[in-house]
């Protein structure tokens, strides 16, 4: 496959087609990108050669097996480490078949690794999930030409796809993560009197529970949409900050699959808002990059504000001015490490963040940018 870099930003890439990838010269390094992991599983199954994935020592500790079973199902073959974990070996097929899949846990990197297998299938492939989880993928395989259809079964969404259809090229403008813009949303919040733009973010119906959630617990957020986005919606978003205007917020369940990676950044409003905030129904947390559940609820503790796990369930009482003044580890966990540094922002003593390194996974000007918008991070905790 050619990928060649045409401007800051924009590349071009010339395909292959269905079943047409050639074998590595070696290891797949997927570094700490889960998604990378599990959506190239879902590619590889449908070609005839053996190829290894790998990552960094944080991915190495994520499950796979939510991917592994369907696509052995589908006839593809996996040798695993342990427990189902990478470093993995795929050996693929060009006779996978097509697979009626239904997921205990809404999960769109699940989801998407089926599909692209289901693209190398003779016949139509399903997953059936409990809810939604985000539709990245469906989005972009209807406007690469895919059959991508969805319906309402029991009480469930069901995603299918037809296989063996010839995909068309396009252009995909990708627009800015909310997960990411979640931090210097949340830190322009936290501070009184700060007006922050953040132009042309996703703003993706099933990624935008973060934003939701933030106005239920009173913030100031514009939201101006981009004409022309295409598949993706995206906006021009205006954050003004109100020192306490915040308010503890009850979030449901329903919440999870459209903000699980935005939760870290929630919690850091949810310390220094008016009362106790309850995030149900979180427990895909602890299978991150870290187990987030419980770093979330250490690091706020170690920080001066009370916070408690109940069974799947994060509890967060408030505080005007948390103590910090602490030092908190990543966990090799980016969205951790960012998640500390904006909460040390709003708080009567600096936090520092050990091993904050890991943003540049994400986010490399991550410091810089937010040094750029007034924040008083320094050099030395945050990423380069």
């Amino acid at each position: 496959m050619e990928i060649r870099r045409t401007a800051p930003g924009a590349y071009r890439i010339h395909g292959r087609g269905i079943h047409g990838l050639a074998p590595p010269d070696g290891v797949l390094d997927c570094g700490n990108s889960g998604t990378a992991a599990r959506l190239l599983a879902g590619v590889l199954a449908g070609h005839t050669f053996s190829a290894v994935l790998s990552g960094d020592a944080s991915l190495r500790s994520r499950p796979m097996r939510r991917v592994i079973d369907p696509l052995m199902a589908m006839g593809a073959e996996f040798v695993t480490s342990r427990d189902g974990r990478i470093p993995i070996t795929i050996t693929g097929t060009d006779e996978l078949l097509p697979l009626d899949w239904s997921s205990a846990v809404p999960s769109a990197q699940v989801k998407t690794c089926v599909l692209l297998a289901g693209l190398h299938a003779s016949g139509t492939t399903t997953v059936v999930e409990p809810c939604p989880s985000r539709d990245h993928g469906e989005r972009m395989l209807r406007g690469f030409g895919a059959a991508v259809s969805t319906a309402a079964v029991d009480g469930s969404l069901a995603v299918s796809v037809e296989g063996n259809a010839p995909l068309r090229p396009t252009a995909i403008a990708v627009p800015g993560d909310v997960s990411s813009a979640a931090f210097p949303i949340v830190a322009a919040l936290l501070a009184d009197g700060s007006e922050v733009e953040l132009e042309k973010v996703g703003t993706n119906p099933t990624r935008t529970g973060v934003l939701d959630a933030l106005r239920a617990m009173g913030a100031d957020i514009d939201e101006e949409p981009v004409a022309g986005a295409g598949a993706e919606p995206m906006a021009n978003l205006r954050v003004r900050g109100r020192a306490g205007r915040l308010r503890a917020v009850d979030l449901g369940p329903e919440y999870a699959p459209r903000t699980i990676d935005e939760y870290p950044a929630l919690a850091m409003a949810a310390a220094c808002a008016d009362g106790v905030s309850r995030f149900r129904g979180v427990g895909e947390l602890r299978v991150k990059e870290s187990d987030r559940l419980e770093a979330l609820r250490a690091g706020l503790v170690a920080a001066g504000v009370a916070a408690r796990v109940d069974d799947d369930d994060l509890l967060i009482e408030g505080t005007p001015l948390p103590r910090g003044g602490v030092r908190i580890e990543s966990s090799l966990d980016h969205r951790i490490a960012m998640a500390f540094l904006i909460l040390g922002t709003a708080c009567a003593e600096p936090i520092e963040v050990v091993g904050a390194g890991t943003i540049r996974t994400s986010w490399p000007e991550f410091g810089a940018d937010m040094r750029r918008l007034g924040a008083a991070i320094d050099t030395g905790t945050a990423a380069p």
